[in-house]
Order: C-alpha cells, then sequence, then structure tokens
C-alpha cells in the first residue's frame, strides 16, 4: 500500500499553540516530522515549541492579516502537511435580549474561521505543488477543521455555523482542483472537544453536552482528533470528504 510518510515531512499548523491544534503539533513531531505551530498566542506557541525541541518551530500568525500569512509560509522551504485548526466561536441569537445580532461579529468569526482557513490553503498549496511526487505521485496533504455545527447549528450559532459550513462545503472544489498537483484534502467535524474554545462555556452547559453525546458519554479528547488526523495522512485513499468524529452526536437546538 503506498501511503505517505510523516517521517522527515515538513508540517505547518495554524491554532499550534492549544488544543486540537497543540494535539496535533505533538502528534506529528512525535512521527518525526518538522512542525511549524503558527498561532496568535506567543506564550503558548514558543512554550510547545519548546516542549517539542528541535523539529518544531513556532511563528506569531493572525490568519485574518494575509501579510502574516505569506510571512509564514514563505519562511518555509517546503511543505507537505497542513492542519488548519485557528478558529472562533461567538453565541449570540439573532434576536436577543439585547437587540439583534452584532453584523461585526458575524463578520470576524467568518474571517477568521473560514476566510483565514482559505488563505492559508491557498498559500500552502502552492508551496506544496512544488515538492517531488511520492510513488502514488502525491505532494501534500492539507485537513481542514470544521465542525458537526456545519450540520446541525444550535440557536445562537448563526456565524458558527455559517463558518463551518463554508470550510466543508469548499473540501471538494479545493480536492478536484489539487489532485491535479497530487494535493489531497479532508476536513475534520468534531463533536464536542475538551479545547480552550469549550472552556469558555459554564460547567452545567459542559456536563450537559456530555450527556448528549451516545457513546462514549464524554467530551473528545484532542489526542482522539490527532490520531484522525495522522491517519488521513497516512491513507491516500481519504480525499474532498469531511469526517465527522463525534460519539454519534447530533446536535440538539439549544
Amino acid at each position: 500500500m503506498n501511503s505517505m510518510e510523516i517521517q522527515g515531512k515538513t508540517a505547518m499548523i495554524t491554532g499550534g499553540a492549544s488544543g486540537l491544534g497543540a494535539a496535533t503539533a505533538r502528534m506529528l513531531a512525535t512521527a518525526g516530522a518538522r512542525v511549524l505551530i503558527a498561532d496568535v498566542n506567543e506564550t503558548a506557541g514558543q512554550a510547545l515549541a519548546q516542549e517539542l525541541g528541535a523539529p518544531a518551530a513556532f511563528i506569531k500568525v493572525d490568519v485574518t492579516q494575509e501579510q502574516e500569512v505569506q510571512r509564514a509560509v514563505e519562511q518555509l522551504n517546503n511543505l507537505h502537511i497542513l492542519v488548519t485548526t485557528a478558529g472562533i466561536g461567538v453565541a449570540e441569537k439573532l434576536i436577543g435580549k439585547n437587540g439583534i445580532h452584532d453584523l461585526q461579529k458575524f463578520v470576524r468569526v467568518i474571517q477568521v474561521n473560514l476566510i483565514g482557513t482559505f488563505d492559508v490553503v491557498r498559500r500552502a498549496a502552492n508551496l506544496m505543488s512544488a515538492n517531488a511526487p511520492d510513488a502514488d505521485g502525491g505532494r501534500g496533504v492539507i485537513v481542514m477543521t470544521a465542525s458537526v455545527a456545519a450540520y446541525e447549528g444550535q440557536i445562537g450559532q448563526p456565524a458558527y455555523s455559517a463558518s463551518k459550513g463554508g470550510i466543508v462545503s469548499m473540501t471538494l472544489p479545493l480536492a478536484r482542483e489539487l489532485a491535479r498537483q497530487g494535493i489531497r484534502v479532508m476536513t475534520i467535524a468534531p463533536g464536542i472537544f475538551h479545547t480552550p474554545l469549550l472552556g469558555t462555556l459554564p460547567e452545567a452547559a459542559m456536563q450537559s453536552l456530555s450527556e448528549q453525546v451516545p457513546f462514549p458519554k464524554r467530551l473528545g479528547q484532542p489526542t482522539e482528533y490527532a490520531a484522525l488526523v495522522r491517519h488521513i495522512i497516512e491513507n491516500n485513499m481519504l480525499n474532498g470528504s469531511t469526517i465527522r468524529i463525534d460519539g454519534a452526536i447530533r446536535m440538539a437546538a439549544k
């Protein structure tokens, strides 16, 4: 079976300083990849790069700033693996107690989650296309991060759901186009995972979410997300799809 080797490859992870991104950075570094951690959080990013040692480096990147994304990708000689986990959430109803949904908050979520992902992907794919092909003609793998909210967004999640739905929707057109370059594109849609993004929720809400997961009755661990990233990288037939990793949860309206 032809599969992409992780050993000796170069990987970039946006949102790599914490949560799903940090677990992925650890997994890739342990598997022998050179890892570039791109994140707005300098303190956490530097600390993780130090913990991982020589094969890892940190670069401060705000994915909404085109120049910063360009600078990050340009400092790499080559790139084989891109994982995009940078994202933010906002909980706001269309018509809430304090009036209608703030338009700028909606714009901001789309900008970070969807446009930010697209910007990193376009630059990374351009760099990957210069790689020498492997036995299958493969030059790289892109793994984007959506959410089950792309399918079952809850009340108060129009911005977040729209941003994640956009990522799911662009997976196939990107995979179709980049097939010519031998670059695979996949998306992971996590259910409820133990990440800093979730940490902003009240304890009662987190408990209620855990109980909604059919099996196992708990929140997902970032290492489980990272294990799926690894499988996607190593399995060349995975392309152009979104995989849910959610313990069979289907989100309720609220």
